[in-house]
This record gives structure tokens, C-alpha cells and sequence, in this order.
């Protein structure tokens, strides 16, 4: 089969003029030419272009191109692979790039006024509004979502640093008992199941302790609660939903 620029073009969803442009440059020469001298383009010309469009969208520069698919000693699949290998690499610097998105626009939501610096200082890689859009859909006609929103929205980065250090000293405190052997229905885990709860009434919204034990069951039933709560120890997230629904049953 040939193809005449037109129809490669239309093929490639590129501009005559820019394979005008790689003719010139050497980089997409047409395999024949009419004896008028328009170019004719063959399958082998189709495959080069499919390769060239590949490296474009993943930033090569047309120099850079070249050396790659004249290199006598690579192969076809050779090509494929590494070209599978850096599609690979982009897709998921996109992902990581579409997430931060979210998270920034999760974050304006629930008025956490941070820059990106200060939200990194603060959190490291965790994630706070990770939930923010659930939390919405499931409590935003709530008053406790609601008093959550306006406490969030007055604290700067020196309220967020002393808010995390406290939760993280009281799951420093928790992980240390689960490694003493105790049971998360004794008293010590249940006073700090206590804790927990004060933390929740004291920075977000009054937690009673029937939603308390809606935010345990909830750290067992969704996976992307339980992987950060056990990420502060295995098995963290299922000991603190039975410390929380101990707790609850002691205090009523």
C-alpha cells in the first residue's frame, strides 16, 4: 500500500505541514515520489510515524528521535518495550499529578488553608481530605460536618502541626499497649478510646459516642481508613473499632 500526504496525514491526525517538516529534516522520508514529485508514503513509512508520534507525546525532541529509531543495533521490539516502559513511567507521574489536584481541591472544600509547602511540612504524605468528598456526601447536611467545616477553616499550619502531634502521640500511645498484649476492652484502651474521642470533640465537631461508633465500624469497612490506621501498626485499625465500641458501652 502508499499513501499520498494527505492520507497519512489524515491517518495520523497530523498536518501536511509537519510531515513536510520531517521529510526535510530527514527524519520521515517517503519511500517513493510520483514522477511529478509528491510523496508517496508506504506502511514501513506508517509503522516510522507511529514511532515518531510516540516519542513526541512523551517529550522527545526530534533530534533525540532520530538517533533513537536509526540506531542500527535496536530491534522493533526493542522499541516497543521501552517505549511501553516510559508510556508506563508518564501515566503514572499522571496519576500522582491528577491526585495532588484533588487533594488540593478537597482541601479548599473543607478549608484547609495551607500552602502546598506548609500542607507537606505538616502531613508528609498523609493525606487529611482523603475522605473529604465521602465525608461530604454522608454528613454534609450534619451540624458536626458543618462545625467541622468552621473549625477547619480558622486553623493555619502552627494549629494543624499541634493537632497531628497530638494524634500521633496518642496512636504512639495506643500501638504501645497493642504491644504489651492488652486487650483493646481493657481499661487502658478503652480510657484511650476515650482519649480518641475527646481529640474529635476538642479540634472538629462534638463527637458523641454514637458517632464514635460509626467512625469505628467505619475504620474497619473502608479499606482506605484501615490501610492509614494500620499503617500506625498491623492490625491497628480492628483494635481501635473495638476499643471505640467498648468505650461506648462502658460510658451508656
Amino acid at each position: 500500500m502508499s499513501y499520498s500526504v494527505g492520507q497519512l496525514a489524515g491517518f495520523a491526525g497530523v498536518s501536511v505541514r509537519t510531515l513536510h517538516h520531517y521529510d526535510e529534516i530527514g527524519l520521515l522520508v517517503p519511500s517513493a515520489r510520483t514522477h511529478a514529485g509528491h510523496r508517496k508514503y508506504a506502511d514501513s513509512d506508517l509503522d516510522r510515524l507511529q514511532q515518531i508520534l510516540y516519542y513526541r507525546a512523551l517529550g522527545f525532541p526530534l533530534e533525540e528521535i532520530a538517533v533513537l529509531l536509526d540506531d542500527p543495533r535496536a530491534d522493533p521490539q526493542e522499541h516497543l518495550r521501552r517505549q511501553h516502559d516510559l508510556l508506563t513511567y508518564r501515566i503514572g507521574k499522571l496519576r500522582e499529578m491528577a491526585a495532588a489536584v484533588e487533594r488540593a481541591m478537597e482541601a479548599r472544600k473543607m478549608g484547609i488553608h495551607l500552602t502546598p509547602e506548609e500542607r507537606f511540612e505538616v502531613f508528609g504524605d498523609f493525606d487529611p481530605d482523603e475522605h473529604a468528598e465521602e465525608a461530604e456526601r454522608r454528613w454534609g447536611g450534619s451540624e458536626a460536618y458543618r462545625e467541622s467545616q468552621r473549625r477547619a477553616a480558622r486553623y493555619g499550619k502552627e494549629d494543624w502541626q499541634r493537632i497531628k502531634s497530638a494524634g500521633d502521640d496518642l496512636n504512639a500511645r495506643f500501638a504501645a499497649l497493642m504491644e504489651t498484649g492488652a486487650e483493646p476492652h481493657s481499661e487502658a484502651a478503652m480510657d484511650l478510646a476515650e482519649e480518641h474521642r475527646q481529640h474529635i470533640c476538642g479540634h472538629f465537631y462534638e463527637c458523641s459516642y454514637e458517632i464514635h461508633r460509626g467512625l469505628a465500624e467505619l475504620y474497619v469497612s473502608d479499606e482506605r481508613f484501615t490501610r492509614n490506621i494500620d499503617a500506625v501498626r498491623p492490625g491497628f485499625a480492628a483494635y481501635l473499632r473495638e476499643a471505640i465500641l467498648a468505650n461506648a458501652r462502658r460510658r451508656s
